[in-house]
């Protein structure tokens, strides 16, 4: 069976995430405004766990649609 091909759009989307993240982080301390630091780090913090649930749903339909195609046969 060939290996389906899925766009899990959050990954890049996480890894988006946690770099503006680490960015904002720099900027903020560089410019000494806590505010931003606090939400930049909240925005690096989420960004993995994004990536990871995406990841852990495309996998979790390929599994379905491999045990739908076998119980068609």
């Amino acid at each position: 069976m060939e290996k389906k091909l899925r766009c899990p759009m959050g990954i890049p989307g996480g890894i988006i995430a946690a770099i503006i993240g680490l960015v904002g982080i720099v900027l903020g301390i560089m410019n000494k405004d806590w505010m931003t630091v606090a939400l930049s780090a909240a925005l690096f913090l989420i960004g993995g766990p994004m990536a990871r649930v995406t990841m852990m749903v495309h996998t979790a339909n390929d599994r379905l649609d491999e045990i739908e195609s076998n119980k068609k046969n």
